[in-house]
């Protein structure tokens, strides 16, 4: 690994000597922020129901979104009064672990302060909506009283890191989760701003010499943009490991984790109209022990941070540099500042994307559930009280909990005798346990988009169910209704719900526009491709249509809607299609 005197010497040259005009706006903000304090503090004290914009970009290392209430910004602006401004806090939570007891502080939390709703991440978090300025400090408080967090769940730092979360396998599957743990704490942000400001109140004292070492991985200026971690177990890809800025895939061997093997360079996020932007797989990296796990992800990260678009920030994630500059040459970086040569990679092959749903025996010999919740959702209906349920299960048996990478919950450590009582429960409350009675949607899922995100420019999660609804339909007139198939709908090409991957993804253009891609695969391994432009939200079904028509027609022994497209292309889809549309 590089000396200390090699790091300053390089952070120097190339983030912090950024002079006036040179670099965003934000980089500049982060520099001035006195490593993340700013002065949030001050205007959480002022009588306004929102931060200023500096101030703004700085919350979000503190793990949250300064959000406004869209529906009502015309009937608002019509009044001349002022927007409906709310923000949305998103706890840390690594591998989607907690406790009964942490779960039921974020219930008690999103009734309290919340919209009486909780949001499970496609990262495997939990987010409240709906929180006022006057309620922040009292929800990340109690937050950390219930030993969570919610630094750096957003910002320019690693995020959420991701985890196989089903305890289902041997030893090897808890190291995967203590892998996680690790992780998240060792690439956490180190300012003492987040425990002075949400915690204690005052400011810690420390030394000089600590002060000059405040960041001493991040720097003044953290990273350039955000930067994700996924762990996945051998075959599963339920993180969507290559979507991941590093993804570390577990090699096992006799029942013992021996090591990973990473792969860098992934990323979701796009502009539209921008072509220096895209979606991206990882590329294989190198095969690491369990022992270098930690310092090879912190040395990554210093690559990232010395190289990264600091100017751009359309253009500023990590898959970029890999993109532009080579394994090779990120390899070599890697290694120079290690201090010795990695492994090749060996390779990485997914069979499945395991959505851990239903009954499931645990290696302990303890069972876990698996619940769909439609697009993390957790909330209460007319015909279903999901979140009354859980929240009455969670308190009388008092499972643990994991979050799925898919926006779902699984309830685990039940012990056999509690299995029927748990089922009865859960029935009472119109909470079902087969996951066939998901149908279509099973394997569907959507970002929030509009209200509450600031980038959507179309609808997600609540468009997405109806669309769905329509497809399935058509797919049980075919005989296709049980057959997997992924749908992804975003409100923007930000992609947080992953819509490039997958055998149907939803990419928002404006209001009730989308762009639809197709040609992915099930396992997550392979990027889908557009397939039609601006397709208003009530013509996709029939879009779709002759598409999976061909599917029944032609497909090869158990090809999947997404290889069917891969291998017929999408040239070739559009000619046969074009003969069969109702819309055509």
């Amino acid at each position: 690994m590089s000396t200390p005197d090699q790091d300053k010497s390089t952070t120097e040259k190339t983030i912090l000597g950024l002079g006036p005009g040179e670099g965003s706006k934000v980089e500049h903000i982060k520099i001035e922020s006195n490593y993340l304090h700013g002065q949030i503090v001050e205007e959480l004290q002022q009588d306004t129901p929102r931060f200023t914009e500096d101030q703004v970009q700085l919350i979000k290392f503190h793990g949250m979104y300064q959000q406004e209430d869209r529906d009502a910004r015309q009937a608002r602006k019509a009044a001349g009064t002022e927007k409906a401004y709310q923000f949305m806090i998103r706890s840390r939570i690594p591998g989607g672990a907690l406790t009964a007891e942490q779960y039921l502080v974020q219930d008690d939390l999103s009734e309290r302060y919340g919209n009486h709703t909780m949001r499970i991440t496609t990262r495997q978090s939990f987010q409240l909506h709906g929180i006022l300025k006057g309620d922040i400090h009292s929800t990340i408080h109690s937050i950390n009283e219930s030993l969570l967090s919610t630094l750096a769940a957003c910002g320019d730092v690693n995020r959420n890191v991701m985890a196989c979360p089903a305890p289902v396998s041997s030893r090897a599957q808890a190291q995967i989760q203590d892998i996680a743990h690790k992780l998240a704490l060792h690439l956490a942000p180190k300012s003492k701003a987040y425990h002075e400001i949400w915690i204690d109140n005052e400011k810690v004292a420390s030394s000089e010499e600590e002060e000059e070492t405040i960041e001493p991985m991040y720097g003044q200026t953290y990273l350039p943009r955000k930067f994700k971690i996924g762990v996945a177990y051998p075959g599963d890809n339920c993180v969507d490991t290559f979507t991941q800025d590093i993804g570390f895939v577990a090699r096992i061997e006799n029942e013992e984790l021996v090591g990973f093997t990473a792969v860098i360079g992934g990323g979701m996020g796009s502009t539209h109209g921008k072509k220096e932007t895209f979606p991206r797989l990882a590329n294989p990296f190198a095969d690491v022990t369990v022992e270098q796990v930690l310092q090879v992800a912190e040395t990554i990260i210093t690559v990232q941070r010395d190289y990264g678009d600091r100017t751009n920030r359309r253009h500023a994630r990590m898959k970029y540099v890999v993109e532009e500059r080579g394994i090779p040459w990120f390899r070599q970086q890697v290694e120079e500042r290690l201090g010795y040569t990695l492994s090749d990679p060996s390779e990485v092959h997914f069979h499945d994307v395991d959505h851990h749903l239903g009954w499931h025996e645990q290696a302990d010999g303890n069972w876990f559930l698996g619940l769909h919740i439609e697009n993390g959702r957790l909330k209460d209906t007319e015909t279903r009280q999901l979140k009354t349920g859980l929240r009455t299960v969670v308190k009388e048996f008092q499972p643990n909990i994991r979050l799925t990478g898919q926006q779902n919950i699984l309830l685990v450590d039940i012990p056999a005798e509690q299995r029927s009582a748990i089922e009865a429960r859960l029935q009472e409350f119109g909470i079902a346990t087969d996951p066939k009675d998901a149908g279509a949607y099973r394997y569907a899922m959507a970002c929030p988009a509009l209200p509450t995100c600031g980038l959507a420019v179309a609808e997600a999660e609540r468009a997405l169910p109806d669309v769905v609804t329509i497809l399935e339909n058509n797919l049980r007139a075919l005989g296709l209704d049980n057959e997997k198939l992924s749908f992804r709908m975003t409100g923007c090409p930000n992609g947080c719900a992953r819509p490039y991957m997958g055998d149907v993804g939803f990419v928002g253009r404006s209001r009730d526009l989308y762009n639809v891609h197709v040609g992915g695969d099930w396992s997550n391994t392979r990027l889908n491709t557009i397939y039609a432009q601006n397709v208003n939200v009530k013509d996709i079904p029939a879009t779709l249509q002759p598409l999976f028509v061909l599917w029944h027609d032609e497909r090869q022994d158990g090809e999947g809607f997404g290889d069917y497209c891969h291998r017929i292309g999408i040239e070739q889809l559009k000619e046969r299609a074009a003969e069969k549309s109702p819309i055509g």
